[in-house]
């Protein structure tokens, strides 16, 4: 998929059209693996590979706001990236996300989550 930039820092990842409520799309953003989620109407992005190790967290289970790694069934909200259960510790990087008609966007030059811009 060609990414296009909407603003400085901003970059087309995906259409609304591809992705499915409650389901994890994956894709790569400026050579970043990026893992997006429809959840209740709503769209997160966090990275896709796990902090524990190295796991596509795409392939993994999602149940609400939480992923679930399919190697070792460590969880991370995905609002937030938090761990929420053992064995991650390492809190996900999370992207901030716009939606521009049916395209969405997503910052992956932003700070980590709760950093200030």
């Amino acid at each position: 998929m060609s990414t296009q930039t909407m603003e400085a820092g901003w970059t087309r990842a995906a259409s609304i059209d591809e992705m499915t409520e409650g389901e994890v799309t994956a894709v790569h953003v400026n050579g970043t693996p990026v893992a997006l989620y429809q959840v209740d109407g709503a769209l997160y992005a966090t990275h896709d590979i796990c902090t524990h190790e190295h796991a596509h967290l795409s392939d993994g289970y999602l149940e609400g706001c939480e992923i679930e790694c399919p190697l070792h069934q460590g969880r991370f909200d995905i609002r937030t990236g938090k761990a929420t259960c053992r064995p991650v510790t390492e809190t996900l990087r999370v992207y901030p996300v716009r939606i521009v008609g049916k395209d969405v966007f997503i910052r992956t030059g932003a700070p980590p989550h709760g950093a200030a811009e």
